[in-house]
């Protein structure tokens, strides 16, 4: 699976003040430029927070800032702390977190001097191991609501623009297309129209740079719905109340900026997962990364507007994880690597012996480990004979420090009826799988 670890934090029982919260462009130029990793479709970003710098997952389907970890980060100061709870997507019950506010967040010049953040220091709520990377917090609604905001997706910057910015107002208007979205409890909302075997549907769904799938569905608000004859049960993510399950499937299409998308990949979480989240009116689900990332897209909360222009990616096929499993990353070891040369240093034992030895260097380098998160029930992985928690060393003869979490899941989505050959250790023993990738949606 892609990581379509969707973290829709829906707060509750939070009443917000926005007393003087709002980022601006601290400078006299008229844009503010981001650069940003891309992760499974997913946007992060460095901000400094009191001075720190912290690497954020910019969401537009979140509207509070919320902070996971802060790692060997132990200098940061926080102000104004609070206690409350926390609820969301997935199946257990609200979570213990603090409120802080009076914070100064720095986008690489795009300041906000009275930021609200919300805590959560819990590792079960850490999804750095998912992507690869540290990964400290989530930012969404308060970065966009009153600037245009560019997402690049091939030069993966983020642009902010000033408002008296006529260049990029000329740019819109000459190569994107416009569409309305409506802006509700601080998240973008669109209306796509999606066809299902003979029908179309006109539906309304989130604009969601946080999950990393293409298209989400709640079946129990799409009453036009029914689910596709073939689905496949798999784990979707992880929110802040638990895991998230549900199906998979194929559609007929939808369509978004110039692009009609045929038989895209849809999720459907299932009733337990969402059941705390708080619907608007008439929404029924979400367009996620794997369908934002084919374009460049620019929010403009403040007019109520959305535009795309397609990238190098608009026409790529929808692929699924098809091995069956998923990888995390385990942390890091220390690997020492021995470099001979052919130039050679004498050495004396003795007045009158002399010998040539070769010269050997010694390096140690922190590297990544992977281990097997989860094995999707009757998949060819599980058929295998792989298990949760096998130590993944090589994949098709490559050693897997060598590789990233973004390059394992590309390959593991890679083409139907290709083969992986994945040894693994397990209880200090070396096993050799292997099994052929299939699509069976």
């Amino acid at each position: 699976m892609r990581l379509s670890f969707v973290l829709y934090f829906f707060l509750f029982s939070i009443t917000s003040v926005y007393c003087q919260s709002e980022f601006k462009i601290n400078s006299p130029k008229k844009k503010v430029v981001i650069p940003f990793k891309l992760i499974n479709n997913l946007i992060f970003i460095p901000i400094k927070v009191n001075g720190e710098e912290l690497t954020f997952l910019l969401d537009t389907g979140v509207e509070e800032t919320i902070l996971f970890s802060l790692d060997d980060k132990e200098q940061i100061q926080f102000f104004h702390i609070e206690q409350l709870k926390l609820k969301g997507l997935g199946s257990n019950d609200a979570v213990d977190a603090y409120k802080s506010s009076k914070n100064k967040l720095d986008a690489n010049g795009f300041v906000d001097l009275e930021h609200e953040i919300y805590i959560v220091l819990d590792q079960e709520f850490n999804f750095s191991s998912q992507v690869g990377i540290p990964v400290n917090g989530i930012i969404g609604y308060h970065f966009f609501k009153n600037h245009k905001v560019e997402i690049n997706y091939e030069t993966k910057k983020v642009i902010v623009y000033a408002d008296e910015n006529q260049k990029i107002a000329k740019q819109l208007k000459r190569s994107y297309k416009k569409a309305s979205i409506a802006v509700e409890e601080s998240k973008p909302y669109f209306i796509s129209n999606i066809q299902q075997d003979d029908k179309t549907i006109p539906s309304k769904l989130l604009l969601d740079t946080g999950n990393s799938d293409a298209l989400w569905i709640f079946l129990n608000k799409a009453q036009n719905f029914t689910k596709p004859e073939k689905t496949i049960h798999d784990f979707l993510g992880r929110g802040f109340s638990g895991d998230i399950f549900g199906l998979r499937g194929r559609i007929s299409g939808f369509d978004f900026g110039t692009k009609q998308f045929k038989n895209p990949i849809v999720t459907f979480p299932d009733s337990t997962s969402i059941k705390s989240v708080n619907f608007v009116p008439n929404r029924i689900g979400s367009i996620g990364g794997e369908v934002l990332s084919r374009f460049t897209i620019v929010f403009d909360y403040k007019n109520n507007a959305v535009y795309s222009s397609p990238n190098g990616k608009i026409n790529d096929p929808f692929n699924f994880n098809m091995s069956g499993i998923e990888v995390e990353h385990a942390g890091l070891e220390w690997t020492k690597q021995t470099f001979g040369s052919t130039d050679g240093i004498k050495v004396y034992t003795s007045a009158s012996d002399e010998r040539v030895q070769d010269k050997l260097q010694i390096r140690f380098e922190l590297k990544p480990v992977f281990k097997i998160a989860s094995v999707r029930v009757n998949s060819n992985a599980e058929k295998s004979g792989l298990k949760k928690g096998d130590r993944i060393m090589k994949i098709n003869g490559r050693n897997s420090q060598d590789l990233t979490i973004e390059k394992i899941n590309e390959l593991l989505k890679s083409e139907e009826g290709k083969t992986i050959k994945i040894e693994i250790e397990r209880n200090n023993i070396t096993l050799t799988y292997q099994f052929q990738l299939k699509s069976i949606l």
